[in-house]
């Protein structure tokens, strides 16, 4: 019988935990992860190597930069070298973090992301997430997923992520703000597609939104299994 791949599209606004919810998602599937943020940051780091002004950077001039990138597959998902070498410290630079939403929104940066995010679907059960996978990068994903929590919680776990404390008050209110912002600059990249299921995880926990994604791939993979399985002939 031939292995169909499947690949499961989960999008959503920044910080609504669609990274580390995918990673876990992916590991009890045994499937890989990829993030597509990890690309557009690695796209940006890379173009930050050369110097410059990033508010002056040509658009061709990064996707030159973007194609140093490459994707190396790991026992869990994808790992980003730029030029063959691992770059974990750069992609998560204040560099990196202040200029990626200009980056993510050049429309050949976007392609290039998509492209190879498509190509690492090809050879594995992936699990991916970001923005438009299930409008534009995987648009016939058998499970589609968008999640979303409101500003003011996002704020709070990405600081608790960051921090590694629960963070002041002040602190939440000035992130929800930079958040608010990240929205709107990314509004046209954040689309549901029609047939996704939402899913609210301000009230949820990590281990809840992983259960109740697992158990919707679970079933869609059953039904694939069910489709693709040649029915028995009655023997005479």
């Amino acid at each position: 019988m031939t292995h169909h791949k499947m690949a499961i599209a989960i999008d959503g606004p920044a910080a609504s935990g669609k990274s580390s919810t995918a990673r876990s998602v992916a590991r009890i599937l045994g499937f890989r992860h990829v993030d597509s943020g990890a690309l557009y940051r690695a796209a940006t780091a890379a173009r930050s190597m050369r110097g410059g002004d990033p508010s002056s950077w040509a658009e061709s001039s990064v996707l030159d930069a973007a194609r140093t990138v490459t994707l190396e597959a790991n026992a869990a998902g994808f790992t980003p070298l730029i030029d063959g070498r691992p770059v974990e410290a750069e992609l998560r630079s204040d560099n990196v973090t202040g200029n990626v939403s200009l980056v993510a929104r050049m429309e050949s940066i976007r392609q290039w992301v998509n492209g190879e995010v498509r190509r690492a679907g090809m050879h594995y059960d992936v699990v991916v997430d970001g923005r438009d996978i299930g409008t534009v990068v995987f648009p016939d994903a058998p499970l589609k997923i968008f999640l979303i929590a409101n500003p003011t919680e996002r704020a709070r776990r990405r600081l608790r992520e960051r921090l590694d404390r629960e963070p002041r008050p002040d602190e939440i209110t000035a992130e929800t703000g930079t958040i608010n912002s990240r929205d709107e600059m990314d509004a046209a990249q954040s689309g549901m597609a029609s047939e996704a299921i939402l899913i609210d995880t301000t009230s949820l926990s990590q281990d809840e939104q992983v259960e109740q994604i697992v158990a919707l791939a679970r079933a869609v993979k059953l039904e694939q299994l069910r489709l693709h399985t040649p029915p028995e002939t009655d023997r005479e």
